[in-house]
């Protein structure tokens, strides 16, 4: 059975899943690539930007785990890249260049309209005006029975758990302290929405893997 999946988002200890100031030359926020130092070893991170094979173990078949059997994507407008309101153009094709590591149909949350992008690689990215149950739809109807990948940013993700929406979310817990930034749980009781932590396990490097997943 297919399931709405949420995988490999980094948490530091003081809660926060990207640093304060995002930009464009700070995607991740302000001290937030140090969130994913267990990541971007990986044999699975190193591969997909063609810089040599990395790092295997349980980080990499942790994180390559995150692309098995996904037959679409749901991003935030965040995590598509840094233009706010209204599309002054069609430059802005995402952070990833001419080939995102999606290579299936990613639908992107926004108020405002745009035609879809199809890139190389498979992945096209169409722009969903309608909120995240519609989003869902359409992404499952793309995936052909495949798993949904909700890959952020934070505020899509509550979103989504908000509605009771993720079936099963994989949190990298890394030893870090932001700050501030964008909070992963802010305002949300997990346990009164039916989520519980059902998997936890230390990383290769200095991070630990906790699975949830709702009841």
């Amino acid at each position: 059975m297919s399931k709405v999946r949420v995988h490999s988002i980094a948490m530091s200890i003081d809660g926060f899943s990207a640093g304060p100031h995002q930009d464009l030359d700070h995607p991740l926020g302000v001290g937030g690539p140090a969130l994913f130092d267990w990541f971007f070893p990986t044999r699975t991170f190193q591969r997909m930007h063609g810089a040599g094979d990395g790092e295997t173990g349980l980080d990499d078949d942790i994180a390559a785990a995150g692309f098995e059997n996904v037959g679409a994507w749901i991003l935030g407008r965040n995590m598509f890249g840094p233009v706010r309101g209204p599309w002054p153009d069609d430059a802005w094709k995402g952070w990833w260049g001419d080939e995102p590591p999606y290579h299936v149909p990613a639908f992107v949350l926004t108020h405002h309209p745009r035609a879809p992008i199809e890139m190389t690689g498979g992945t096209t990215f169409h722009f969903v005006t309608e909120g995240i149950h519609v989003a869902l739809d359409r992404a499952r109807a793309a995936a052909g029975g495949r798993d949904v990948r909700v890959g952020g940013g934070m505020a899509t993700i509550r979103q989504f758990l908000r509605a009771q929406l993720i079936d099963e979310m994989h949190v990298a817990i890394a030893p870090v302290l932001l700050g501030g930034g964008e909070s992963l749980f802010h305002g949300l009781d997990l346990p009164a929405l039916g989520y519980a932590c059902t998997e936890h396990r230390p990383g290769t490097r200095a991070v630990a893997h906790v699975v949830i997943r709702r009841r």
